[in-house]
């Protein structure tokens, strides 16, 4: 059996602005294994982005129970919880990139948790190993980019100089919230072959929140489906059937809406 690397019991969480007791997720149980590759699915708002903050340590329960490695991160010092932080990486759907800044410093980033602080200033000035960034682009289609401003790239190629961050980091535990969103889709099914090619071969345990509900089912072994803050599913992807994904989007397969033009409907049309 796998070792157990994430583990969510009875977890409720809420926004820091939002008002007590408005949760974006809550009664949530998980468990994701090392090495193990999961989808989230569900529409927008269902939760998933919330999910993954709890998950990569962004976000603090106010109900249930977290374990990486089955510790309890908030019990930690600030000093030990930030350690465990390096064995995560986060990568947003609007990756952080500061407009001005070269692509090989943006990818290097990823590298700033194993760096000592002189390192990391030092690498500012004069990029450390532009080699990895290099080629992590090139696994991107991206490998021209390396030394140009993030803000001569288009929306699709941030997005993915984000995973070439991810991959260049020593990170085992990879949350990754709508990689695919400003891609089209043949580089979207590129990028997200690279994501777990890479993921597998490091061993490390990935989970992505994803809106192409087809590549989620011809992709990942699993399929957590979320919907109004909950779990509805989760099942091994060959026990997902395409009722099952027609109902998690509200839709009614006898009578579904004529104005549903999302990607998230026609993906479930498709993967039904």
């Amino acid at each position: 059996m796998a070792a157990i690397s994430v583990t969510l019991e009875g977890v409720a969480a809420r926004h820091p602005a939002a008002a007590r007791g408005t949760h974006a997720i809550e009664h949530v149980d998980l468990v994701v294994g090392d090495r193990e590759h999961v989808a989230l699915i569900g529409p927008s708002g269902a939760g998933k982005t919330t999910l993954l903050s709890v998950c990569g340590l962004q976000l603090r329960p106010v109900a249930g129970r977290i374990a990486i490695d089955g510790i309890d991160p908030w019990t930690l010092s600030t000093r030990a919880r930030q350690g465990l932080r390096r064995t995560l990486f986060v990568a947003p759907q609007v990756p952080p990139l500061p407009a001005r800044q070269r692509v090989v410093t943006s990818v290097l980033a990823g590298r700033l948790p194993q760096l000592t602080a002189l390192q990391a200033f030092a690498s500012l000035l004069r990029p450390l190993r532009a080699d990895l960034a290099h080629e992590a682009l090139a696994t991107m289609g991206l490998a021209d980019k390396l030394w140009l401003r993030v803000d001569r790239l288009s929306g699709g190629e941030r997005q993915r100089v984000a995973l070439a961050r991810l991959l260049v980091s020593d990170a085992r535990r990879w949350m990754v919230d709508e990689p695919l969103s400003a891609l089209d889709p043949a580089l979207a099914v590129a990028s997200l072959r690279v994501l777990i090619d890479r993921a597998g071969a490091r061993g490390a345990s990935l989970i992505a929140s994803l809106h192409q509900v087809d590549l989620a089912v011809a992709c990942f072994p699993r399929l957590v489906g979320m919907a109004r803050g909950r779990i509805v599913f989760d099942r091994p992807t060959a026990e997902v059937d395409g009722a099952m994904r027609v109902a998690l989007y509200g839709l009614c397969p006898a009578d579904p809406d004529p104005k549903t033009t999302s990607s998230d409907a026609r993906a479930t049309s498709r993967a039904a």
